[in-house]
């Protein structure tokens, strides 16, 4: 037993090196690294499947999970349902995390996707009269870019410091005295005919299928809009590798090319 032991011991360490190699050979084939990425239900879902697939070719499988609204996508990031999100802009999210506690912050720029004014009354903002009803997003962030809008239209004029969060109750003056109705985002394309204008976020107008070229009758500026969108992750894994694969996958021609395709150049990309 003692003599067989050192010869087991040295066929074992001169059969190591030659085993090397094959460890070598098996490490590199194991799974691609895998992640859940949250976006808004529908056509944020086919634009950001262009961007897995470009991730895909990088070693990084995502998996896009759609919501229905802007409230979810956050709460599903913080407490781990989903690895990132892209469907807000950065004053959302500086909003979400301060009201609701949230340890999310932005990695990458997406897309811009600009506000505007929508009507199936209407042909101009110069025909909005007194007493119109306008619709408004409920949202802190988005009903404050709506209202911003508005003044920057010259129909109303908000008080000094509002900021980007500003609500109805922050309106100074309304000259033609315009009934301010605050809906969720997401319902405010399928309740034009009930409104005389509304202030639609662009994915939503065309989710809820507003012929933009047509019924939109006014649209914020994108040269130097604070509202770009973003990607979000939890504090604490900004710096994980695939966070950098994922944001590389975004700023490329195949992201550009589906946000063109998919929103006939009504959003714009962000870098």
């Amino acid at each position: 037993m003692t003599r067989s032991t050192p010869r087991l011991a040295r066929r074992s360490v001169l059969a190591l090196p030659a085993l090397l190699p094959l460890f070598s050979i098996v490490r590199p084939a194991r799974a691609a690294t895998s992640i859940r990425l949250g976006t808004m239900s529908g056509e944020s879902e086919d634009v950001f499947r262009a961007a897995a697939e470009e991730a895909k070719a990088r070693g990084l499988d995502v998996k896009i999970i759609g919501f229905n609204d802007y409230v979810v996508p956050n709460a599903a990031l913080e407490h781990g349902d989903i690895d990132a999100n892209a469907f807000q802009h950065g004053p959302y999210l500086e909003d979400q995390v301060k009201s609701r506690g949230y340890h999310l912050v932005a990695v990458g720029f997406t897309y811009i996707a600009p506000i505007g004014v929508y009507s199936r009354k209407l042909h101009a903002v110069s025909e909005i009269g007194r007493g119109a009803r306008v619709g408004v997003p409920n949202d802190p962030t988005n009903g404050g870019r709506g209202l911003l809008l508005l003044q920057t239209l010259g129909l109303i004029k908000l008080r000094a410091g509002a900021g980007l969060t500003a609500t109805a109750r922050d309106i100074a003056e309304n000259p033609k005295g315009l009934k301010i109705v605050e809906l969720d985002a997401g319902i405010l394309g399928r309740s034009l005919s009930d409104l005389d204008v509304a202030v639609v976020n662009t994915n939503w107008a065309v989710t809820a299928g507003l012929d933009i070229a047509h019924e939109r009758i006014a649209v914020e500026p994108t040269e130097n809009n604070p509202y770009r969108n973003i990607v979000a992750v939890k504090q604490g894994r900004e710096n994980e590798p695939w966070v950098k694969t994922l944001v590389e996958s975004i700023h490329t021609d195949r992201f550009r090319d589906a946000l063109k395709a998919t929103w006939k150049g009504y959003v714009v990309p962000a870098f």
